[in-house]
């Protein structure tokens, strides 16, 4: 069963726990019990994975809330985020549309899916980054919305050291400057800038998605986000050069 599949019908309600889990199983009712025992191919059950899926959803929902307008590219960037098949579409519009009428605050939620992946915060980067991509699919990332992520940064344990590099490299008018995209200066000594990259680079590597069960279209967007951050350490040594 696909994990579109375990979210709708009702296992991770039973799985997950918490306010994802009081959410879904508000969702899926008696379903609940008829998947109760669902687990994987590989004999393990896909909480942490429906945790980070519904994750996006829930938080995706509650930022559109913030600024109180939810556009048709918002919509179809968050569909670019998830490629939702076609026959789940509706279900997952149930989903996003109680998510945004829910009248639950986003930091529960947020705290629930900080617990969850603390020990991988390139988890927690991918959601964000997955957040920053709908919020400026219409070409502008309001004041609440920035708000809004910086709070769910916040919670899931950033500095504000990590958020401002999040922040530039997503919707800054600096997000194309490489030192932003390492969170290093100018200033920085070339074996600083080499440590801020290896650390990047580990931190952020594609393969702790894979390894935590991630949706593919969160992996496709680490291996993008890695190229940015090698081409940005490639760009320094070439000015510095």
């Amino acid at each position: 069963m696909s994990i579109w599949g375990k979210i709708v019908g009702g296992a991770a309600g039973f799985l997950v726990g918490g306010p994802i889990g009081a959410f879904l199983g508000a969702m899926a009712g008696h379903a609940v019990d008829r998947m109760r025992s669902e687990t994987d191919e590989d004999g393990t059950n896909s909480t942490k994975q429906i945790t980070f899926t519904i994750g996006v959803i829930v938080l995706g929902a509650k930022m559109a809330k913030a600024d109180g307008v939810v556009t048709k590219d918002e919509v179809a960037a968050f569909k670019q985020v998830f490629r939702i098949p076609p026959e789940e579409m509706k279900n997952v519009g149930r989903l996003f549309d109680r998510a945004r009428q829910d009248s639950e605050g986003f930091e529960p939620y947020a705290n629930q899916i900080g617990r969850t992946f603390k020990d991988n915060p390139a988890v927690l980067e991918e959601l964000l980054n997955g957040l920053f991509h709908i919020a400026k699919a219409d070409g502008n990332v309001s004041p609440e919305e920035v708000t809004y992520l910086q709070r769910v940064a916040e919670i899931f344990g950033f500095s504000e050291a990590q958020w401002d590099r999040l922040h530039a490299s997503n919707v800054g008018p600096d997000k194309s400057d490489p030192y932003k995209i390492l969170g290093v200066t100018r200033e920085s000594s070339d074996q600083d800038i080499k440590s801020a990259h290896r650390k990047l680079v580990i931190e952020n590597h594609p393969d702790k998605l894979v390894a935590q069960g991630m949706p593919q279209e969160f992996v496709d967007l680490a291996n993008e986000k890695l190229a940015a951050i090698n081409a940005a350490y490639d760009q320094i040594k070439q000015l510095r050069n």
